[in-house]
């Protein structure tokens, strides 16, 4: 199933291998792609064998350098 979250403070393509990086380590989680918009929230979306638990999102998204938005949700 595809998810998407939203995530600010990123802007140029080091924070998108970072981000990319880290949530590609969750378990379960794939094909992780970023909708860049530097100006406000980027656009996080991945897909999963397994609905992923918002805290490790969370906290991959943290251990990259930057911030959720919201709660993970489907697209």
């Amino acid at each position: 199933m595809k998810y998407v979250v939203d995530v600010e403070g990123m802007t140029c393509d080091h924070c998108v291998k970072a981000v990319v990086k880290e949530l590609s380590g969750v378990e379960g989680v794939t094909d992780v792609n970023v909708a860049l918009a530097p100006e406000t929230s980027s656009t996080v979306s991945f897909f999963a064998s397994v609905e992923p638990d918002s805290e490790s999102v969370q906290a991959a998204i943290a251990e990259a350098g930057y911030d959720m938005v919201g709660e993970v949700h489907t697209a």
